[in-house]
C-alpha cells in the first residue's frame, strides 16, 4: 500500500462498540488501507449501565485522530475529503431527546435488564418477542416507571442514529438497527404498523402528545442514501476543519448488521456469530419460526430478510479478567512474555484439555442473562469434588463459558428444523487461530469459518455499506458483497470434532444444572 496516495475516493466506517470505537478507512474496492481506535468502557450509574455522550464525541474524535496518524505514516497526507461515511454502533438501548435536540435521560445501553414487565406485556401484546434490550421496552418501561421525562420525548433513536443525526442532519436509521428499536414488517420494509396500532392504543401510552411513529426514525434500506456529512458534522468528527463536508452517508446500523456484511451473511441460509464483550448469532431464515420464543430476537438484514437472533449479554469479559490475573502472575516472575502471546499460550492449552473439562464449569455472567433467564449476574467459577483441576482445562472451561448461552438458544433453532450451512465467526474469541473456532464448531455442532477480514469486523462492515451506498449500481448487497467484496478474500472451515460435539454436550449438562448456583450467587453476593 505504500505507492498509494488518498484521492478522496475513500469511504469511512466507524463502529463504537462495547470497549472500543474503531475506524476503517477503504478503497473504491473496499479494500482496508487504514485504521485508528479508541478505547472505551461503559459505567454503572443511578442504576444504568450508561456511556456520557461526551464521551461518544472524545471517542469518536480521538479514534479519527489515529485514523489520520495512520494515513499520514501510510500515505504521507491526512483525510481531507471522503466519497462516503457509515456509523454503526451497539445494537438497542433508549436515547431519547425533546424538540431542542436536548438529551432527556442517560444513554441506557443493550447491557441493561431493568425492562422485564414492560418486555412481558409487550411480547403478550404483539405476540412477538420484545427483548428487554430493545428501545421499545426502555421506552414502555419508563412509561410504567411514570418518568417525568417521557412528555417531553421528540426523537428516540440508538447510538448510532444519534451519532448519523449529529452529523448528517438526518432522522434515520437502517433497518436492520431499526429492528432492535420496534418490530419490522419484512414485507413493508417498515416497522410493523399494527403493532404501532396497538401500541398506541395502550391507556398508560394514551396520555401523551406524541404517536410513537413519530418520534423514530425513518427506516431506509442498504444502498439509500442517508444524507450528507455537513460542516457541522465534519468538525465534530474533525475538530482540526481538515474533513471537507459533503460525503454521501449511508443509513447507520447495528453491530448486527454490520457483523453480517463483514462475514458475507446476507443470505438464506446463512450465518455468523459475533464474539467480544457480548455475543449473538445470526441466522437468515428462509422460512419464519413457527411461535414466539423469548430466547430469540427477530431482526432483519440490511436490506431487510427476517433473521433470528440469539443475543446473549456476556461472552468475553470474564476471561479477559482471567488472562490479565495470568499476565499479572507472568510479569512478576520476570516472564518477557507480552499479553497478545500470553493469550495465544492459553487458548492453545484449552486443546490439551478434556473434551467436557473434567467436571469443571465457569459462569461468565458479569449482568444479567435473558437467555439463561437471570436478572443479575455474577462471575462463578465451580468445579465438581473429583474434577480434573488443571490449566487446560480450566481454560476450556472459559472459553466453554463464552458459548454456553449461545448454545441453550441455538437448541432452540436446532428444533425448528432451521438450516444452517456454515457459521461465519468473528471478533476477539477467533483473534487466536483455529483455538475459538475448532470449539465454536464442536459447541454448535455446524462448521465454522473465519475470513482473513475477521480482524477488520464491524468498522470494515459499515465501511463496505457506505462504499455500497456511494456505488451499487442498483446491484443487490448479496450480489455485491459475493462479487465485489468477498470473491478475492480466503477463508478457513472447520468442520466439528466428533470428540468435541460430545464433550461440549456434557459441559452442557453439568452447566444447566449449575443455573440454579448462579442464581443464588447473584441474590446472595
Amino acid at each position: 500500500m505504500e505507492s498509494y496516495s488518498l484521492s478522496g475516493k475513500e469511504s469511512l466506517g466507524i463502529e463504537l462498540g462495547s470497549t472500543r470505537i474503531k475506524a476503517v478507512l477503504i478503497d473504491e474496492n473496499c479494500n482496508p488501507i487504514a485504521s485508528g481506535s479508541h478505547t472505551w468502557e461503559n459505567k454503572y450509574e443511578n442504576g444504568y449501565w450508561t456511556y456520557s455522550l461526551d464521551d461518544v464525541w472524545k471517542g469518536l474524535q480521538d479514534a479519527f485522530a489515529e485514523l489520520n496518524r495512520d494515513t499520514s505514516e501510510k500515505f504521507g497526507s491526512i483525510i481531507k475529503k471522503l466519497s462516503s461515511i457509515g456509523f454503526s454502533a451497539m445494537m438497542h438501548g433508549y436515547l431519547p431527546f425533546d424538540k431542542n435536540g436536548n438529551q432527556l435521560a442517560e444513554f441506557r445501553t443493550w447491557r441493561n435488564t431493568t425492562t422485564a414487565e414492560a418486555s412481558s406485556e409487550l411480547t403478550k401484546l404483539f405476540n412477538f418477542n420484545i427483548p428487554q434490550r430493545w428501545s421499545i421496552a426502555h421506552l414502555y418501561q419508563a412509561i410504567l416507571n411514570k418518568e417525568e421525562h417521557v412528555k417531553d420525548i421528540s426523537y428516540l433513536t440508538t447510538l448510532a442514529g444519534y451519532v448519523h443525526w449529529k452529523l448528517s442532519g438526518e432522522k434515520v436509521m437502517g433497518i436492520g438497527e431499526a429492528s432492535g428499536m420496534f418490530p419490522i414488517d419484512s414485507e413493508m420494509n417498515d416497522y410493523n404498523a399494527e403493532m404501532l396500532d396497538k401500541f398506541s392504543g395502550i391507556e398508560a401510552v394514551k396520555q401523551y402528545k406524541w404517536e410513537v411513529k413519530e418520534i423514530l426514525p425513518r427506516v431506509l434500506l442498504a444502498g439509500d442514501n442517508a444524507g450528507f456529512l455537513t460542516k457541522e458534522g465534519a468538525l465534530l468528527l474533525d475538530p482540526s476543519g481538515n474533513l471537507e463536508a459533503g460525503a454521501l452517508m449511508c443509513p447507520p446500523e447495528g453491530d448486527a448488521g454490520t457483523g453480517m456484511v463483514a462475514t458475507n451473511s446476507v443470505s438464506v441460509k446463512t450465518g455468523n456469530v459475533s464474539a467480544g464483550t457480548s455475543i449473538f448469532a445470526m441466522v437468515v431464515l428462509q422460512n419464519q419460526l413457527s411461535q414466539v420464543y423469548e430466547e430469540i430476537d427477530m431482526v432483519t438484514t440490511p436490506t431487510g430478510r427476517p433473521v433470528a437472533m440469539v443475543h446473549c449479554n456476556n461472552c468475553c469479559t470474564d476471561l479477559d479478567y482471567w488472562v490479565s490475573v495470568f499476565s499479572e502472575f507472568a510479569k512478576a516472575s520476570g516472564s518477557g512474555l507480552t499479553k497478545p502471546q500470553i493469550y495465544d499460550l492459553l487458548y492453545n492449552k484449552a486443546l490439551e484439555a478434556d473434551a467436557d473439562c473434567g467436571g469443571i464449569v465457569n459462569y461468565n455472567y458479569f449482568s444479567g442473562e435473558p437467555v439463561a433467564h437471570l436478572q443479575n449476574g455474577r462471575p462463578l467459577f465451580a468445579r465438581t469434588l473429583n474434577a480434573a483441576f488443571n490449566l487446560a482445562n480450566f481454560m476450556r472451561a472459559q472459553i466453554y463459558s463464552t458459548m454456553a448461552t449461545l448454545k441453550i438458544g441455538m437448541e432452540i433453532l436446532e428444533k425448528e428444523n432451521v438450516q444452517l450451512d456454515c457459521l461465519m465467526g468473528h471478533g476477539g474469541l477467533f483473534k487466536t487461530a483455529v483455538v475459538g473456532q475448532r470449539l465454536m464448531a464442536g459447541a454448535m455442532n455446524t462448521p465454522v469459518a473465519v475470513m482473513e477480514t475477521a480482524g477488520e469486523g464491524g468498522a470494515w462492515g459499515i465501511a463496505v455499506l457506505a462504499e455500497y451506498a456511494a456505488h451499487n449500481n442498483g446491484k443487490p448487497l448479496e450480489d455485491y458483497l459475493d462479487e465485489q467484496v468477498f470473491s478475492k478474500y480466503k477463508s478457513s472451515v472447520i468442520e466439528p470434532y466428533a470428540e468435541d460435539v460430545s464433550g461440549f454436550k456434557e459441559y452442557m449438562r453439568l452447566y444447566k444444572k449449575g443455573l440454579a448456583v448462579q442464581k443464588s450467587a447473584a441474590d446472595i453476593l
